[in-house]
């Protein structure tokens, strides 16, 4: 009988385990991976800053993540075909999908800069470069042909830049790899074509979001964590140039434009720089002011990221324009870019054992 008994409690516990796990797949929202790349920059911040420990350890910690991350993608797209086309066709959701490409773009600057592995960061490059490619025409053709539109304030937020930042992040890491490809010259023109590309698709977009903060109303409750990405996709374009004008000497065509591309990494850094007192201020307005405050969800390290990608950004802005006046930036940055992290991660791990999965269900990327 205590036998029986046994069996059944052990049938029971495998069959919540397993509709746990499934409502956890099918919830599993596009932008799963903001989690990978704020990891992933603080690992390299933590690199630059001489935190080896805590370098090595974000960067082992975010290899399980991505893997874990890819495989539920993988796994959801198998189990639940439907849903994966129907967020790749929304404007709330659809957007997400980029912090895919940029997560593994970042992992394979990991790679390069902390663990000094160029040839396992190539096969990051490569597949991050077909997602890319594959999400931003899939998303971007799909929401301009979708018929039914959303309002345009509902429609509209920061998250949608993380196709810059996707953008970018291969960029970066097309440049990082481009030395052991024989000729780097094609790589470069690739990174340089693309940095731009992201640029113009930052004017596109934060045109719109600009539009949105300024002519409609906005509550507390609109200001949501991915719109910290208004500064972050800034970062991360500064942190490409910087790169670009680094390694300018590896192709022929680069050194006459390095005035060109300083000029420009040197707006875009000003305006990540000019981004952050704003919404610095909102969230004090949101949070102390007007009492605001949203439950856990894995869209705040989206919030986390843009810290990290600033501290590395200015960091490698001061080292090749050779101000070290700059510096002081970085050195204080990465405290407030550590602190955003560890309480975002101690937010989830307290949501998860208090609420199960579906505290990973903030549906929206605008809710």
């Amino acid at each position: 009988m205590c036998t029986d008994n046994t069996a059944i409690v052990s049938a029971k516990v495998r069959n919540l385990l397993g509709l746990s796990l499934r409502r956890l797949v099918q919830n599993l929202h596009p932008a799963s991976c903001d989690i990978v790349m704020a990891t992933g920059i603080l690992a390299v911040a933590a690199s630059i800053e001489r935190m080896a420990f805590v370098a090595l350890s974000l960067t082992y910690l975010n290899f399980a993540l991505l893997i874990t991350l890819l495989v539920a993608n993988v796994v959801r797209f198998i189990w639940y075909p439907a849903a994966v086309v129907q967020d790749l066709r929304g404007f709330e959701r659809g957007p997400g999908f980029f912090t895919i490409a940029a997560g593994i773009a970042i992992v394979g600057s990991q790679l390069v800069t902390i663990l000094h592995k160029p040839e396992m960061a190539r096969v990051a490059w490569v597949a991050a470069l077909v997602l890319w490619a594959a999400f931003n025409y899939t998303i971007f053709i799909e929401i301009t042909i979708n018929e039914n539109k959303p309002r345009f304030e509902d429609g509209i937020n920061g998250g949608w830049l993380i196709s810059v930042v996707a953008t970018q992040a291969v960029a970066n890491l097309s440049i990082q790899i481009s030395g052991g490809l024989g000729d780097p010259g094609w790589v470069m023109f690739l990174a340089l074509a693309m940095w731009l590309a992201g640029g113009m698709l930052y004017i596109w977009l934060i045109a719109l979001i600009f539009y949105r903060f300024t002519f409609f109303r906005f509550r507390p409750e609109s200001f949501l964590p991915p719109f910290w990405i208004n500064m972050g996709a800034m970062a991360v374009s500064a942190l490409t140039g910087t790169t670009l004008v680094s390694k300018a000497g590896s192709a022929a065509f680069l050194p006459g434009l390095i005035p060109f591309v300083m000029g420009l990494t040197l707006l875009y850094w000003a305006t990540a720089t000019w981004w952050i007192p704003m919404l610095t201020v909102l969230a004090i307005w949101q949070h102390i002011i007007r009492n605001v405050n949203r439950p856990y969800s894995l869209l705040y390290w989206s919030a986390v990221f843009p810290l990290g990608m600033y501290t590395v950004a200015t960091w490698q802005l001061a080292r090749v324009l050779n101000v070290p006046f700059l510096q002081w930036i970085p050195r204080g940055f990465i405290y407030v870019a550590m602190a955003g992290w560890l309480s975002t991660f101690i937010a989830m791990l307290h949501s998860e054992f208090a609420h199960g999965p579906e505290s990973h269900r903030f549906g929206r990327y605008a809710a």
